[in-house]
């Protein structure tokens, strides 16, 4: 099992090509610095506890470096279109982008997918 995140479209494939090296989010991930989570792109925002979207694409693999307070100067490595005091800035890195067109479950908050058990619709 591995944890992972979902990232309404394009910022899992932004994170996927290095673009955007910070993810902004409210809260601050319960994750260790060697810990790869798992980028799971959807196409909607998931707004209430339990709503979770069938439809997520497998994009890559990170590592949150750091988490810190998410400043104006961060909106570009954000690829934020609006700044809001109070939020935080996940620190990216060692992204390793997946070239898979494997669905998962896409869901709120940090969550867990079986990474190895998820079928390969190319091998079906």
């Amino acid at each position: 099992m591995i944890k992972a995140l979902s990232i309404v479209r394009p910022g899992g494939s932004l994170i996927a090509a290095g673009r955007k090296t910070l993810e902004v989010r409210r809260w601050s991930p319960d994750l260790h610095p060697s810990e790869d989570l798992l980028i799971v792109e959807n196409g909607r925002f998931l707004h209430r506890d339990g709503e979770e979207d069938e439809d997520g694409v497998l994009v890559a693999l990170v590592r949150v470096m750091g988490v810190r307070p998410f400043t104006l100067d961060d909106m570009a490595a954000a690829c934020a279109g609006s700044f809001e005091e109070g939020w935080l800035a996940w620190q990216l890195g060692h992204v390793r982008p997946l070239r898979t067109d494997r669905r998962v479950r896409a869901a709120r908050r940090l969550y867990e997918v079986d990474f190895y058990s998820v079928p390969d619709p190319d091998k079906g």
